[in-house]
């Protein structure tokens, strides 16, 4: 049974930085490309980027293009979503989420809060 965790949230300052990870287990990370989402409260959940199993596609939301960068280590079975210039609205628990065809995993989430 594959499972993700994902760490590195806490609360920040507006311009602030964060670096989220997402480690993978009980799959072969290397055949899954890799998706970062996020919920704020009271809101749907959205997608916020995503990679290619392989590492060499990314592509991210218009609200965050610019500001936060998706990579991946298929030798240490992560993946990771560097947050700069952080803004009050990017307040929200942040998801991984692993897909190969009809196969897909899911973490837990961590909370992000940029507040002064």
């Amino acid at each position: 049974q594959g499972q993700l965790v994902e760490s590195g949230g806490g609360l920040v300052q507006p311009g602030g930085s964060l670096r989220l990870s997402c480690g993978a287990s009980g799959f072969t990370f290397s055949n899954y490309a890799m998706k970062w989402y996020r919920q704020a409260s009271g809101k749907e959940r959205e997608w916020v980027a995503g990679i290619s199993s392989a590492g060499g596609s990314t592509n991210y939301a218009d609200s965050v293009k610019g500001r936060f960068t998706i990579s991946r280590d298929n030798a240490k079975n992560t993946v990771y979503l560097q947050m700069n210039s952080l803004k009050p609205e990017d307040t929200a628990v942040y998801y991984c989420n692993a897909v190969a065809g009809r196969l897909s995993y899911w973490g837990q989430g961590t909370q992000v809060t940029v507040s002064s």
